[in-house]
């Protein structure tokens, strides 16, 4: 099988993405700034915000994968004031840029990029460095290929987590279909190998649900009583945010099964 290099391996998605690669019998090689446990994969040292190490990452290797990002808002868990004014570009366009050049002057046959669906009308800042670096992608001359996501659930978790101290939580009410880094990975892998090239089908998850809902499921899982305030959104301010519902592919995790989950996760650990 044919040597992979994934950044942004050792992300949330990125572990998904990793274990459904070996699982299908691909070697694996991960390039992060240090080594983690696994031992079922090689492990490039480096740093794709620099372009350190990238070089020799990518000797020998047939399929890249970039699910690398910088989203501080995610890191955190929460927004901050300065989240609506700037994001970070290093890893996301300018390492982007990087990677596609090496990958072309080591003969890379293909460059599959992780996106976001609704990036053509978001305007918070990430959502900009994040289309800025995907154009990057569609104006290569690499062979390249572009899947574009919806949220993640984790990251709802964690959004939401960060309001448990709030005795009022108000919630745009709008509709959005979080989907599960493991259905997005088992996708990633399915085209990065079908022998299709381009723009993909985005994904998302299977069930279309307001956003005050998954604040309420959010709340029922966690054994919270916190006030829901519904907040008014209209359908352009709600694009602008990134609330969309995605047209392509579903993934089977639903929400409420995935809080199922953590919630037992949860349980065990203590």
């Amino acid at each position: 099988m044919s040597l992979v290099l994934v950044t942004g391996g050792t992300g949330h998605l990125g572990r998904d993405l990793v274990d459904h690669l070996v699982q299908a019998g691909h070697t694996v090689r991960v390039f992060a700034r240090s080594r983690q446990g696994r031992t079922d994969v090689e492990w490039a040292i480096g740093d794709l915000a620099t372009g350190q190490g990238l070089r020799a990452a990518l000797n020998g290797v047939h399929t890249v994968i970039n699910a690398a990002t910088h989203s501080p808002i995610a890191r955190r868990g929460g927004f901050r004031p300065i989240d609506f004014f700037k994001s970070p570009s290093a890893v996301d366009v300018e390492g982007t840029a990087c990677l596609l050049a090496f990958s072309q002057d080591a003969g890379v046959q293909h460059v599959l990029h992780v996106s976001i669906v609704g990036l053509d009308e978001a305007t918070l800042p990430y959502a900009r460095v994040k289309l800025a670096g995907e154009q990057l992608v569609r104006q290569s001359r690499a062979s390249w290929s572009v899947v574009r996501a919806m949220p993640f659930h984790y990251l709802l978790e964690d959004l939401l987590a960060g309001m448990s101290g709030l005795p009022v939580w108000p919630i745009p009410r709008t509709t959005l279909n979080p989907v599960d880094t493991s259905d997005v990975a088992d996708y990633l892998v399915r085209c990065a190998f079908d022998g299709g090239r381009g723009v993909r089908a985005e994904i998302g998850g299977p069930d279309d649900l307001n956003l005050v809902e998954i604040a309420r499921q959010f709340q029922i899982a966690r054994n919270l009583r916190r006030v829901i305030l519904p907040i008014p959104l209209s359908d352009r301010a709600a694009r602008g945010m990134g609330f969309v519902v995605s047209k392509g592919v579903r993934g089977t995790r639903s929400w409420a099964d995935w809080l199922k989950q953590a919630s037992a996760q949860r349980r065990s650990a203590a």
